[in-house]
Order: C-alpha cells, then sequence, then structure tokens
C-alpha cells in the first residue's frame, strides 16, 4: 500500500498498518496481534471499540449525523454539556464549548481570557505541548519539530520552568524564574494568563510540584491573572480521579479537554468559570462540526463509564502493576538504561538514562523497534526522545497488562 500521497512532514512512530483493535490489543494488516500502549496517545482510556460507545455511535449514526450547532441546535451537545459540566470537580458555576480538537479547545482559550482581562500576555512553561496550530505552537515549551521553519508565532508568550520532582526543578527556582520574569521581560498587568499542565504529557509525565500549582493559584488571584489548566492528556481518568488539577489542591479559571472524552471520536472542550465562558459576544465562539451528534453521543457514553468508582480502580490497579514491575526491575538492576520512573497514578513515563545519568534516546529508539517485534507499542517522550510513555487503555484486562510488562521486561534487558 503506496504513502506516496500522504505528507512527509507526519512523523511516523511505528510503520505498521492497523486494522482492527478491542480494548487494548491491536491488529495489523498482516494479522499480526499487538499490546497497545500507545491508546491512540491517550486518546484510548477506554479502549479500542468500547462497547457502550460503540453502540452509542451506531445508534446516534441512525438519528442524525451532523446539525451545525450555531445554525440549529441539537439534543446530545445539550445533554453532553450539561453532563460534562457537572463532571468538573469545582465549586463555581461551570459552563462552556464544544471543539474538534484539544488544540482548538486551547486556541478558543485564549480568545476568551483575552475578551474578559482585555490583556494578551501569556505565561506557559518550558516542556510544555498544547497542540500544532498557529497558535499553541507558540505556547509549547519545545522548538523542535514543531517550531522549526514556521516563522513569526502569535504572541507574545513567555515561558517559565516547570517544578515537578520528576524533572528536578524545584517550587523555588520555578518561584525565582517567575520573579525574574516579572521583574525583566513583563509588566503583571500585561498578562492576561497562566497555561499549565497537572501533568507534563510530551515532556514525559512529569508531574506538577503541588506547592508550586498553589502558590501559582494565589498569585493569579492577586494580580487578576487567569489560570487555565490543559487536561487534555491528564483528564478523564489516567491519573486515577477525574482530572489531574484535583490534587494540587486548587481550581483552574479555564479547562481545556479532549483525547480521551470522546472514546476515539474527535472533539475537545473548553470550559470553565461561566462569567469567563460567556464574556465574548455573541458568534465569538463557535465552530462547524464542533459538538458533532455523533461525537457527543460517544461522549455521553464515555461518562456512563467513568464512574469514580471506576477511575479509582482502574487506576490503582495499573498504577500498582507498573510501579511494582518498576521496583523490581531497578532492585534486579535489569539494565543500565533503566532510569527514574515519572508521573503519577496510571499516567507513568519510564527515562532512559545513560550510566552517567544523561538521556539515552538511542536505546529509547531501539527499544521501540525490540517491543514491536515481539508485540508491544509504546510511545516515546521527553525532550530528548529518552522517556517511555505509558498510556494503555485504564480498562486493559490485567492478563493482558502484565504480559504487556512481561514483554517490555525482556527487551529492557536487550538494551546494548
Amino acid at each position: 500500500m503506496s504513502r506516496e500521497t500522504i505528507s512527509q512532514s507526519i512523523s511516523i512512530v511505528h510503520p505498521i498498518s492497523l486494522s482492527h483493535g478491542k480494548n487494548a490489543e491491536v491488529w495489523d494488516t498482516t494479522g499480526k496481534r499487538y499490546i497497545d500502549f500507545v491508546g491512540g496517545i491517550g486518546v484510548l482510556n477506554l479502549g479500542h471499540c468500547h462497547p457502550g460507545v460503540v453502540e452509542a455511535i451506531r445508534e446516534q449514526a441512525t438519528k442524525l449525523t451532523h446539525s451545525a450547532f450555531n445554525a440549529a441546535p441539537h439534543t446530545p451537545y445539550i445533554e453532553l454539556m450539561d453532563r460534562l459540566t457537572a463532571f468538573i470537580p469545582v465549586n463555581y458555576t461551570v459552563s462552556g464549548m464544544l471543539t474538534n480538537s484539544g488544540a482548538e479547545a486551547a486556541e478558543n482559550a485564549l480568545k476568551i481570557v483575552r475578551g474578559a482581562t482585555g490583556r494578551t500576555a501569556v505565561i506557559a512553561f518550558d516542556g510544555a505541548f498544547h497542540g500544532r496550530t498557529l497558535a499553541t505552537l507558540n505556547l509549547n515549551g519545545k522548538v523542535a519539530p514543531y517550531k522549526h521553519k514556521v516563522g513569526v508565532l502569535p504572541g507574545p508568550v513567555y515561558h517559565l520552568p516547570y517544578p515537578s520532582a520528576d524533572n528536578g526543578v524545584s517550587c523555588a527556582e520555578a518561584v525565582k524564574a517567575m520573579d525574574r520574569l516579572f521583574s525583566v521581560e513583563i509588566d503583571i498587568s500585561d498578562v492576561a494568563c497562566f497555561i499549565i499542565e497537572p501533568v507534563q504529557g510530551e515532556a514525559g509525565f512529569l508531574a506538577l510540584d503541588i506547592a508550586f500549582a498553589q502558590a501559582l493559584r494565589r498569585f493569579c488571584d492577586e494580580h487578576d491573572i487567569l489560570l487555565i489548566a490543559d487536561e487534555i492528556q491528564s483528564g478523564f481518568g489516567r491519573t486515577g480521579q477525574r482530572f489531574a488539577f484535583s490534587r494540587l489542591g486548587i481550581e483552574p479559571d479555564l479547562i481545556l479537554l479532549g483525547k480521551s472524552i470522546a472514546g476515539g471520536v474527535p472533539l475537545g472542550a473548553v470550559v470553565g468559570r461561566k462569567t469567563l465562558m460567556d464574556n465574548l459576544p455573541k458568534g465569538g465562539l463557535g465552530g462547524t462540526y464542533s459538538g458533532n451528534p455523533i461525537a457527543c453521543a460517544a461522549a455521553l457514553a464515555t461518562l456512563d463509564a467513568m464512574t469514580d468508582e471506576h477511575l479509582q480502580e482502574w487506576g490503582s490497579q495499573q498504577e500498582e502493576a507498573i510501579v511494582g514491575r518498576y521496583e523490581a526491575w531497578r532492585s534486579q538492576r535489569l539494565s543500565p538504561y533503566l532510569g527514574r520512573l515519572t508521573g503519577v497514578g496510571a499516567m507513568r513515563g519510564i527515562e532512559l538514562t545513560s550510566t552517567d545519568g544523561t538521556p539515552a534516546p538511542q536505546q529509547l529508539t531501539q527499544l521501540l523497534s525490540l517491543a514491536r517485534d515481539a508485540g508491544l507499542l509504546l510511545m516515546p517522550s521527553g525532550r530528548s526522545r529518552h522517556i517511555i510513555r505509558l498510556l494503555a487503555p485504564l480498562t486493559i484486562e490485567p492478563a493482558v497488562l502484565e504480559e504487556g510488562l512481561d514483554i517490555l521486561q525482556a527487551c529492557l534487558k536487550q538494551l546494548v
């Protein structure tokens, strides 16, 4: 099958062609089976072809496949927003809008904060990833490959170190950098918002320092600056609870949603304080496909499955399996390249490093190939592309999870 018609600017991690999948297992066009620890890069918390999601898609497709909500509203959009806003664990009145993707949610959030504050400057963080659209590129805390050859990006955007026990940046260091930023680079009164991931995804599953999160919330309140939490990858149960910001003891003003919101169907959302969401004029928000009825039906089925009890059970089981296996590997000195375990809950990364502690991207590339040949799909991450990103479905059967970890263990031993 030729791929000449596909842009060569799209990077492919695994040179295979998938034909079908079920929960945490997929098969390629040759019939080879793989255990999927990629999960559509965080999209498939409920696995491939979750029965409830599939049935909801099938039923909705017989009723209404599309209506542009801003032209003629439809029931699935209204029902989903009622359910979704109730699902957000905050104490204020929530409203929102649906989008086609997480990046589109981020773009709309920037419009919302500009309208609400009259300011334009945004503070993001090193290692951040918020999308590939033009405005979100500038939010990303990494140049290669996203910003190469693109030219001047929308701004103004400034970046701060991201404090986490997983990268060795302390709360004090991040606060000091913030003090410098406002002393040297920009007036506080020009800043519209901070945007931050409670757990960074692209950077290798780095969990935000709790003390810094709370200090940042206080700082924003003192200076009338809005706080946006990007939960596109960390949300919908990835850390064992609805959203990762809850572990930080804060409430963001706006929350970006996507990925696992609809069981694999393209959908995103920006939700938050109603006063913020309502501040733009009529027509300021919307989109032709945003909140497509079939995507909304899939999202409603997703929320049905994501009870707090299920999320806690799934997250605990996967966390215990990964952490237990990792600790055994460390005690056994399984591989000289086995570095730190990053992240929280079921959102975990495994760092590969050389004996001197520096990143080992060549070994990760080798690991991807070895694991794929053995029937396991893995996803790289980290600034140096040296951290394995573990994104198995939360619904993975325990035996399949153990089988995948067995393969990973065998492949780690083979690294040279």
